[in-house]
């Protein structure tokens, strides 16, 4: 499906190579805007992704990015902007579990790197957009918390929850400071979606059993978030401000 409602718009896609980043690359060049993507390791992913873009007439490029050093935040939207111009929706599509691991065994530096890779990533790239969106007074941000920060996740995974519960608070916070000053921010809180992060993190029985427990008994898809990324980036939802949409098939309301 195609539309025109972000047409002349220039997105910023973090891990757009796969999954829902490059659900989400691909939804928003539908919708009409041109993007940028990163990528750490997935670089033919990458070049896919790019290709099928500029199929569609949007631009887009692709950048490698390691969004747990400070500085390459900064240098990812510098480039981001030369390549395509002035970047007016940032997706802070922004993380991982690294591994599960019980908390009386969970090493510090485990616990770090996942504060790290999920909560301070995300404000990093954040702040590089507001350093360009508040003298614009426009823009949207979105970012990816997870249905782990509302129900604590699966076994061996509290360092994880509370990265992405800590990833909907700074939302919240982020929305009511810079709102005043013509930003929106919202998040997106997926559930189970079928991705590479539950084919390395979950067995299909898991996923199964997860799956029959939503009204719509399947594994969500990654166009199912996309699609919402795409609704909170447009002007449908100009009224929207620190909402965490969780995605999850409705396994939220059990």
């Amino acid at each position: 499906m195609t539309s025109n409602e972000l047409q002349g718009k220039r997105a910023l896609v973090m891990g757009g190579a796969s999954g829902i980043g490059k659900a989400t690359s691909l939804a928003l060049a539908r919708a009409g805007a041109d993007v940028v993507l990163t990528y750490w390791s997935s670089s033919t992913e990458a070049d896919e992704v790019v290709a099928q873009i500029r199929a569609t007439g949007r631009q887009a490029h692709a950048i490698k990015a390691d969004l747990t050093d400070a500085a390459v935040a900064e240098q990812v939207f510098a480039a981001a902007e030369a390549a395509i111009g002035p970047i007016d929706t940032l997706f802070a599509n922004i993380g991982g579990l690294i591994q599960r691991c019980k908390v009386v065994d969970m090493p510090l530096a485990l616990w770090n790197d996942a504060m790290n890779l999920n909560l301070t990533s995300t404000f990093l790239i954040c702040q590089a957009a507001l350093k360009r969106m508040e003298p614009r007074g426009a823009g949207v941000i979105v970012t990816m918390s997870s249905l782990a920060a509302f129900d604590g996740g699966g076994p061996g995974s509290a360092h994880y929850a509370a990265s992405k519960a800590a990833v909907g608070t700074f939302t919240k916070a982020l929305a009511k400071e810079v709102g005043p000053l013509g930003i929106r921010v919202n998040g997106v809180a997926p559930g189970l979606i079928a991705t590479r992060f539950h084919d390395t993190f979950n067995t299909p029985a898991n996923r199964q059993a997860i799956a029959e427990r939503t009204p719509a008994r399947r594994e969500g898809q990654p166009d199912d978030v996309a699609n919402v990324v795409v609704f909170l980036a447009s002007d449908r939802a100009a009224f929207l401000a620190g909402e965490i949409v969780q995605v999850n098939g409705g396994l939220g309301i059990y």
